[in-house]
């Protein structure tokens, strides 16, 4: 079912599960400043958006500590319906684990919190049903920078493949001349990715024909 782990990401291979981006669990992470977080997740689900990926979204325990799909994510997802379930393991969850297999595709990228917990299950049990999975590293939350890393390595020796936000999408773009989306991947980067978002804004203001 997997595809082969040396081609490089291909929108029509992928779908985003998103696990738990919930305030109630953000309070807890220490691996990474919040407010960063945030913005790693809310731009990877623009693109997801850009690319026309299939999106899962499931929550746990809303009503009773970790809250609703954090508002910005879901303002970035149009139409989103999360999937709320008991069980710390979206595979574990009927309706969820379903859900992902229903996208049909073979490639699935994962962001979510805890890493240590939420995270490393579903990715294992997703690795265990013959997907590929992609652990998008700087858009996962843990309780401290150690859990983090020794869960993503937990998971990388289990065969999942870690990555980044910026990669994941600058691997989907490839070419700037794929115009379809390069105006949704340009405002990606220009609104989170820091530096580099701001270099490319100056120079569409400042490179202009004479």
């Amino acid at each position: 079912m997997a595809a082969n782990p040396l081609h490089l990401l291909e929108p029509k291979d992928c779908a985003l599960l998103l696990v738990d981006q919930q305030a109630g669990l953000a309070f807890g992470v220490g691996s990474i400043d919040r407010q960063v977080l945030l913005n790693n997740v809310v731009a990877l689900a623009k693109t997801a958006t850009v690319f026309g990926l299939p999106v899962v979204a499931s929550t746990s325990a809303t009503k009773v500590y970790s809250g609703p799909l954090m508002p910005a994510i879901k303002s970035a997802l149009p139409g989103i319906e999360p999937i709320d379930r008991r069980s710390m393991n979206v595979w574990e969850d009927d309706k969820a684990r379903e859900a992902v297999l229903a996208t049909g595709r073979s490639r699935l990228i994962v962001s979510g919190l805890l890493t240590e917990a939420c995270v490393t299950f579903a990715v294992l049990s997703a690795l265990s049903a013959g997907l590929e999975v992609y652990v998008v590293g700087d858009a996962c939350g843990a309780l401290t920078t150690a859990s983090h890393e020794l869960a993503l390595g937990r998971m990388q020796a289990a065969g999942a493949r870690p990555t980044s936000w910026i990669q994941v999408l600058l691997e989907m773009q490839r070419d700037w001349t794929r115009h379809e989306t390069y105006d949704g991947a340009r405002a990606i980067i220009e609104s989170h990715a820091g530096g580099y978002g701001i270099g490319l804004a100056y120079a569409r203001d400042m490179i202009r024909p004479a």
